[in-house]
C-alpha cells in the first residue's frame, strides 16, 4: 500500500507499506529511495513480522523537496513517518541514511529502536579525505547544471570508486538515474557534517537500543566507524557480518534485523 504524510514544513513524503505488526521505518543512503532493490528486500524480508514504511527521502521519488534544505527538516522527515506508523517505530538506517537515523533519534523519542549498517564517519586516516564544505561544493555544481560531476565527485571522493571505473559507469543507463539525484548528494554531505567527523556528543544522548552493523570485508576505516560509533552510543551492540562488504546482501542483513528488532 503506498501512502503519504505531510511533514512539519508541509513537505509530502511517500511512502510504501508492507505486512502487519509493530512498525519499522527504513531510511536509505545516496543514490536510493524506496524503490531500490535492497530496500525492497528488507521490506519483503521484515513484513511477515512487522508493519514496515519504505519511504523516500525528500528530493527523490515521490517525495517533495521544500527549499532551503536542512538536516533538520530531513529528521522531520523520519518524525512524520513514524507519526503515519502510530506515533512510534523502531527504525533501520543504512550508510549516510544511517547517519540521519542516529541524527534523528538523538532527539526524537518516538523512535523506539534503531539499528544501522556501516555509517561513514571519518575516524581515522584510512577515511578518504574530504573538504569541509563538501555537501556546497556538490550543490553548486548541481545549481550550475553539472549534475554528472557531482555524481563523480561523490563517487570517487566519497566512495573511493576509481576514476575510470566512474568513467566507464557514464555509458550505463542507470548514470541518468543517478543524474537525476545528484541534488540529493549535497543532502548526504550535510547528514554526515563537515569532514564526516563523527558527532560522538550527539551520539551519547541516544537512549534507544542500538545495533551497529559492519561488513567483515568493508573497508577497514569503516570497520573503525562501527567501532567508534557504538562506542559512542550508550549501551549499543556492535556486529560484524560474514562475507559481506558495504553494499550488504538483504539475505545477510535481514536476520540480524529481526532477531533485534524482535529481542532487544
Amino acid at each position: 500500500m503506498s501512502g503519504s504524510v505531510k511533514s512539519a514544513d508541509g513537505t509530502l513524503i511517500a511512502y510504501d507499506r508492507l505486512g502487519e505488526g509493530p512498525a519499522v521505518v527504513l531510511v536509505q543512503g545516496a543514490f536510493s529511495d524506496r524503490r531500490h532493490p535492497l530496500m525492497t528486500a528488507i521490506a519483503e524480508g521484515l513484513a511477515r513480522w512487522f508493519t514496515v514504511y519504505n519511504y523516500d527521502r525528500r528530493g527523490r521519488g515521490g517525495s517533495g523537496d521544500t527549499q532551503p534544505y536542512a538536516v533538520e527538516r530531513e529528521i522531520e522527515d523520519l518524525a512524520a513517518v513514524a507519526g503515519a506508523a502510530g506515533g512510534a517505530a523502531m527504525v533501520f538506517g543504512g550508510s549516510s541514511g544511517a547517519a540521519l537515523a542516529l541524527e534523528a533519534a538523538a532527539v526524537n523519542p518516538s523512535i523506539s529502536k534503531l539499528a544501522v549498517w556501516e555509517p561513514p564517519y571519518h575516524v581515522d586516516d584510512g577515511a578518504p579525505a574530504l573538504p569541509l564544505d563538501f555537501a556546497g561544493q556538490l550543490a553548486d555544481l548541481v545549481a550550475m547544471g553539472q549534475r554528472g560531476e557531482a555524481v563523480e565527485r561523490f563517487m570517487v571522493e566519497a566512495a573511493e570508486m576509481p576514476r575510470e571505473a566512474v568513467a566507464g559507469m557514464r555509458a550505463h543507463p542507470a548514470w541518468a538515474e543517478m543524474e537525476a539525484v545528484a541534488h540529493t548528494l549535497a543532502y548526504e554531505a550535510a547528514v554526515l557534517g563537515p569532514g564526516n567527523a563523527l558527532p560522538a556528543a550527539r551520539l551519547a544522548r541516544i537512549a534507544q537500543p542500538t545495533l551497529v552493523l559492519n561488513g567483515a570485508d568493508s573497508a577497514a576505516w569503516m570497520a573503525n566507524a562501527g567501532v567508534a560509533v557504538a562506542a559512542a552510543v550508550p549501551g549499543a551492540v556492535r556486529r560484524v557480518l560474514e562475507d559481506q562488504a558495504h553494499n550488504v546482501a538483504p539475505e545477510a542483513l535481514v536476520p540480524e534485523l529481526l532477531e533485534f528488532f524482535v529481542t532487544a
